[in-house]
Parts: structure tokens; sequence; C-alpha cells
């Protein structure tokens, strides 16, 4: 009963952290909205920044457990898996419960480049970053670093345009995303049939 009280209020809090703001959310709030006492949420997390660390480091995992899962789910090759990136973020930006990214939101608040959250959300990125290279590589692009890069780049700025109200922007971005990855992969063997999967 403990974990799940535990989890009831990182996943209220990472909801209003979202739509409020991590400073301009303050204790109180989450109390109330997560229905637990006060000294229930001080039990579990010392802090409010224990707090913000425990719900980006369990958006984090779920995250990347969902964005895996579903790439490796729709394509079958590499490259496909890549042409399938921007499908995902436009997923994510047209749920309902979209208040922007948590990672982006989240280093705009903590300045210090040294804060944990900041660490957390860095690895986030690093991990992520990691993945998607290597999938870049087996698709046998010759710089997987750079298309990840790049690929990256487009994702962040809709997730960006998304929170200021923009979600239309994701079919400009899929569609340079996919010129990047005909680009990268051009003269790899079967890119052609990746492409249409």
């Amino acid at each position: 009963m403990s974990e799940s009280r535990r989890d009831q209020i990182i996943e209220t809090a990472m909801k209003l952290f979202c739509r409020d703001g991590f400073h301009a959310t303050g204790v109180d709030a989450v109390v109330q909205a997560s229905g637990v006492a006060k000294m229930t949420l001080y039990r579990h997390f010392k802090s409010k920044d224990e707090l913000i660390l425990a719900a980006i480091r369990r958006s984090d995992e779920r995250f990347r457990h969902w964005f895996m899962t579903e790439l490796e789910a729709r394509a079958s090759d590499p490259a496909g898996r890549l042409m399938r990136i921007l499908d995902l973020v436009d997923e994510c930006i047209h749920n309902e419960e979209f208040s922007g990214c948590p990672f982006i939101l989240a280093s705009g608040e903590f300045s210090e480049p040294d804060h944990p959250v900041n660490v957390a959300v860095a690895e986030h990125t690093r991990l992520l970053h990691r993945y998607v290279s290597g999938i870049a590589a087996e698709a046998g692009v010759a710089d997987p670093d750079s298309l990840t890069i790049q690929i990256c780049l487009l994702a962040e700025g809709v997730f960006v345009q998304a929170h200021l109200g923009r979600k239309d922007v994701v079919a400009q971005a899929r569609a340079a995303a996919e010129t990047l990855i005909r680009h990268a992969t051009a003269g790899v063997a079967a890119v052609g049939t990746s492409m249409t999967g």
C-alpha cells in the first residue's frame, strides 16, 4: 500500500508540474490533488526537490520503455524504426493529457547544470540518443550520431511548438526527418522497402 501511495503522489505531482510549473506548484497543491496527508508525502520524499527528481526519473523510465516498445512493434527494420520516431512524437502531443514535455519544461526551470534534476534530464537525453544512434548504425548510416542529433532536434522542436499551441508543425518535422533519413541511408540495401512498410 505504501508503494502505491508513493506512485500516486509521483503521478499526481508530475501532472501538476507540467501543467502549472515545477516551481509554481507547491507541496500543498500536490497533497490536495493526490488525496494524501502532508505527513504521508514527507514520509516518502524529504523535500519538494526530491519529489521532482522522483517524478522526472519515473517519466524517463516510462517514456523510454514506451518509446522503444512502440518503435520495435511498428517496424521490423532499423530504417523503418527511424521513420516512425516522429509518429510517436505526434501521438505524444495529441494525447489529451499532454501539457508539454516534462524534460524540456524541467530543464527550463532549473538553470544550474549540476542540479540533480538537470543531471537526470541529461541522462534521459543521453540514453535516448544512444538508443536512436544504435538504430541508425544498424541501418547502415555512416554518421549515426549526427543523424540522431538532427532527428532529436526536430522532435524537441515539435514538443516546444506543441506546448505553445502549434501541434500542426509535426507534419513539417516528419517530412524533414524523412528527408534526412533517406539521405543518410541512401545506397543502403533494402532502404526503399523500409520506407514504405
